[in-house]
């Protein structure tokens, strides 16, 4: 029998503890910043604007970037510069998830830096105890041509079986670092095409490295008609082989360069009908995760307030303790406090994907953030009216 939604083993309409960690000041830059995103003209042209300036190296870009939108969802150009913002998060019980913000990148050096900073991002938390996970994409560690071709029927030539294997290297030499110093990694889900590939490699390393522990998690996107039956397929294979399954669980990123690209090529779409199916497919992995905990370490990684809701109750109703190793929950840093800070405030395991990285590196994951935060999604409309709820609280 499904636990109702109506329990509330959290209250996440609590203002005064979700913006706990703002001052005055900070939370009326807020409130202007998600107002000005509500306006889909106006993140649509700006969107546009920020990718040609920074394609151009335009030097007036990186300071009106720094001073607005990288403030709220980025926690520093470097490690060091985000330290004061893991701080914060930790005084309120707040674990950081690393993400160095590389994308697109594609020469052998230059993947090779990338590798680099990941594993200054392991070492750093292995001295943390704030921070227990690094989060990568594969693509931070291969082409996305390489790995797509990998999952085609196409055979590899043998310069190109010597740059899959590098791939391979560089994600043996994360997960191995993350195995050494007791520090997780999470392993970003991709597009359809090269996702198969993905999954290959991470249950590879998850059979290496998950044996007593779970050091590996790999990332299953709901909005997928077949994830929920791949994370059960995966747990099975784990319990098989004598290996723990870390999974991360999303909704989904790529939902309309998914369905584009299955109209062209004419293939059917991967992507669920409707809201309604992913919202079904999501809770059930949620529950899923919750059942097996115990061998099976999971993330909830949802700015949904019911999702959230649904593994908080399920947690109470089965009697398991609140910050249980295994049971996580994620959200991105900037958005959806009032999910992270009341769920810590009620002693359930929470942390925010810290993204870092020079402006010109993050600027793709910072355009989409001001893109799926517009009015027309709904959530910053209502991020923005419990941002307006708290301000006038505090008589500002």
């Amino acid at each position: 029998m499904e636990e109702p939604l109506t329990e509330r083993a959290v209250d996440f309409s609590d203002t005064k503890i979700a913006f706990s960690n703002k001052s005055d000041k900070e939370l009326k830059k807020t409130a202007r910043l998600f107002k000005l995103m509500s306006n889909p003209t106006l993140v649509g042209v700006g969107s546009i604007l920020g990718l040609w300036a920074n394609s151009l190296r335009l030097p007036f870009l990186d300071s009106i970037v720094e001073s607005t939108i990288f403030v709220q969802f980025c926690g520093g150009i470097t490690l060091q510069d985000s330290k004061p913002a893991m701080r914060k998060l930790d005084k309120s019980g707040i674990l950081s998830v690393l993400d160095y913000g590389a994308e697109g990148k594609s020469s052998e050096a230059d993947l090779e830096q990338t590798l680099e900073q990941l594993l200054e991002g392991v070492r750093f938390a292995a001295t943390n105890d704030g921070v227990p996970v690094v989060s990568t994409k594969l693509t931070s560690l291969g082409t996305n041509e390489i790995l797509t071709k990998w999952q085609s029927s196409e055979e590899l030539s043998a310069d190109e079986k010597i740059t899959f294997e590098h791939v391979v290297e560089r994600l043996d030499h994360l997960c191995g670092e993350g195995h050494k110093l007791n520090v997780s990694i999470f392993v970003d889900a991709e597009e359809t095409w090269m996702q198969d590939t993905i999954d290959h490699l991470v249950e590879t390393m998850m059979a290496r490295y998950n044996q007593k522990r779970v050091v590996v998690y790999n990332t299953y996107q709901l909005y997928r008609t077949d994830s929920l039956n791949n994370l059960k397929n995966a747990f099975a294979k784990a319990q098989r082989e004598g290996y723990m399954l870390g999974a991360k669980l999303v909704r989904g990123a790529y939902m309309d360069k998914e369905r584009e690209r299955a109209q062209k090529m004419g293939y059917p779409s991967l992507i669920q009908p409707d809201k309604e199916s992913t919202d079904r497919d999501y809770n059930a992995a949620v529950r899923f995760c919750v059942e097996n905990y115990e061998t099976l370490a999971s993330c909830n990684a949802s700015h949904n307030i019911e999702s959230n809701l649904l593994q908080a109750n399920l947690i109470v109703a089965k009697d398991i303790q609140k910050n249980h190793r295994h049971l996580n929950f994620c959200q991105l840093y900037g958005m959806s406090d009032h999910i992270t800070f009341n769920l810590a405030a009620a002693g359930y395991n929470v942390g925010k994907y810290v993204v870092y990285g020079p402006v010109k590196e993050v600027l793709p994951y910072l355009v989409r953030r001001a893109q799926e935060n517009t009015s027309v999604t709904g959530d910053m409309s209502r991020e923005l009216s419990l941002i307006m709820e708290e301000i006038n609280r505090r008589g500002l």
